[in-house]
């Protein structure tokens, strides 16, 4: 039987996808106590990077939002595995988020906010969340976002 969080996610249309395997010497998660830290997710869909390229540079804002927010999505998938259960989760604690962008691009903020735009409408109120969001040359595989997270479990 699904569980809450599970339900608003297919009201929302989204269906976790198999957690992604690391791309080098680290672990997808680290619990420890009631944090919940997942590494650093990429735009991924059935093993392939589906927004490359830096925002402004071929990529619009949107395209961005949509990369952040696919992201978030590959960040759920990994906290589900560390914890079974995403009726777990009491809090979104932190998302970090690296954009790839030119030196003058300064809307990183939005670009950011694909993601956490969908984690309050995934966690409600709990899905409210600190944050950071730096623009970076280049990402793994020329992936245009990268979002991390920190989550508060029971």
């Amino acid at each position: 039987m699904a569980g809450k969080i599970e339900t608003r996610l297919a009201e929302l249309g989204i269906t976790l996808p198999v957690p992604a395997t690391p791309l080098a010497n680290y672990v997808p998660f680290v619990v420890t106590g009631k944090l919940v830290v997942v590494s650093g997710q990429i735009p991924v869909v059935d093993g392939r990077i589906v927004h490359t390229g830096k925002i402004s540079q071929g990529m619009s804002i949107q395209d961005g939002q949509d990369a952040a927010r696919l992201c978030f999505i590959n960040v759920l998938a990994q906290l589900k595995a560390a914890c079974f259960s995403l009726d777990r989760v009491r809090r979104v604690v932190r998302l970090g988020g690296f954009i790839a962008a030119p030196t003058d691009f300064t809307a990183h903020a939005q670009v950011m906010n694909g993601a956490s735009d969908l984690a309050v409408a995934v966690f409600g109120d709990a899905g409210r969340h600190a944050r950071s969001t730096i623009g970076v040359p280049s990402l793994p595989g020329n992936a245009t976002v990268e979002v991390e997270g920190m989550f508060e479990i029971d």
